[in-house]
Order: C-alpha cells, then structure tokens, then sequence
C-alpha cells in the first residue's frame, strides 16, 4: 500500500494554496515582500528530483518553465530565481522567486535573509485571484483552489 500525499506542515503553514498542474500543487509564499511560488509534486515521500519517475521529471520541468515564464511576464520580472534547496523542509518542492534589482535583497538570494512580512487579507485576495485567473487562462488544466 502507497502512502498518500500530504503537504509538508511546514509548507501548509508558511504557504497559501493557489491551484493544481497535473502533478505539481501550486503554493504562495506568504511574504509581501517578494513574488514568491513554490511547486511541490503530489507524490509521496519523494525529497529530490531524481526519485520522480523520468514522466514526473518531464512534467516538473514543464509545470516549472510554464510557472516561471508566467511569473517573469506578469510581475515583469528582472531576474527569475528557481531552486530546490530542502534543507529545513525536505519534501521536495521548487521555489519561484522574481527579483528585482531594486529588490532589498539584491542581488544576494533572499532565504533566510529578512523575516516574512505577510500579506494584508486585501493583498492576498488580490495576488491569488490575479494568479488563478492568469494560470486558468493560460493552461486549461490548472485547478484554482
């Protein structure tokens, strides 16, 4: 028997759900301060990308290109940072951060940098609607949650 999915708490406690790509769930950082995303594929107890089947590599290399050129076009983006870094969180889940230079952390990478900032309940509705609203338009099979 397979152990189902479950979201790391971490993750479920520092992140909002946006929707779902075939196999990634789509996250929001809940930090004001940078655009930040974070896909994680559904799949249990995979912390690196080479435990995916060679399918699930191929769809998170998609589901990530398709999420950072979305990124990069509606924040207008100077620099798109992409990484899977695990060490506090080891399920396996990949950061989409766009950076400015005018950003306070540039051009040093922000983890662990400044504490997070939450988004205000407006700002939040805000970029989840115009994130949802973008991927559904964009690629039909993106679920909005």
């Amino acid at each position: 028997m397979t152990t189902p999915f479950r979201l790391h708490p971490r993750l479920a406690q520092d992140c909002i759900t946006i929707g779902c790509f075939d196999l990634c769930r789509v996250l929001l950082m809940n930090d004001s301060q940078f655009p930040w995303f974070i896909l994680v594929p559904e799949r249990a107890d995979i912390n690196e990308i080479y435990q995916l089947s060679k399918t699930d590599q191929f769809a998170l290399a998609e589901e990530s290109s398709y999420l950072a050129e979305n990124l990069a076009a509606l924040y207008t983006a100077d620099k798109m940072n992409i990484a899977a870094i695990g060490n506090l969180v080891p399920q396996l889940h990949i950061h989409h951060v766009v950076r400015y230079q005018t950003d306070k952390a540039w051009p040093a990478p922000i983890w662990g940098k400044f504490a997070a900032i939450p988004y205000g309940p407006q700002q939040l509705a805000d970029a989840v609607a115009q994130m949802q609203e973008r991927l559904k338009k964009l690629k039909p099979l993106f679920i909005g949650q």
